[in-house]
């Protein structure tokens, strides 16, 4: 082999080793985060990793809220119309939050039912909500249809 052709050869070879190296590192960057967003059913079921930063979103429960009297602590539930988990807070709050509003929270898994935040987002006006949590309301209210008419229609068959 011709000492050109060689070095030729050899510049490509480094140069596709270099973007095989950049590639990988990326994809495994990526794979941490490649499915951060959980609904309470799945962080319920132990879908979600725990002591992992992960996100959660859901409608906050009515009447859920419990404020700390003498610092920023809050607690409060959310859900999917599903199930319900509680999220922990101990910084302020969106000036949007507000109880029966659509929200996601960021932070890690103490357990399947308890998420300690570290970031809360609010929607910002009446319309807006994160698609994924749109996305899951829809599935969640479209299963619960479908249970309703089921247990009429076993209800009409006991007669």
């Amino acid at each position: 082999m011709k000492a050109h052709r060689k070095k030729k050869l050899i510049t490509i070879l480094s140069a596709l080793a270099l973007l095989s190296t950049a590639v990988a590192l990326l994809l495994y960057a990526i794979g941490d985060y490649a499915d951060a967003f959980y609904e309470p059913t799945r962080v319920v079921k132990g879908d979600a990793p725990l002591n992992k930063t992960i996100r959660v979103g859901g409608l906050v429960t009515l009447g859920s809220v419990k404020r700390a009297k003498d610092s920023l602590y809050v607690e409060f539930d959310i859900t999917d119309n599903q199930e319900v988990i509680t999220i922990t807070y101990d910084k302020s709050l969106p000036d949007l939050f507000r109880e029966g509003q659509g929200i996601m929270a960021e932070g890690k898994l103490v357990d399947n039912k308890t998420l300690e935040a570290t970031k809360v987002l609010a929607k910002h006006d009446e319309k807006y909500m994160p698609p994924e949590i749109a996305d899951t309301l829809k599935k969640s209210h479209k299963e619960g249809v479908e249970k309703m008419k089921q247990e009429k229609n076993n209800e009409k068959g006991d007669y």
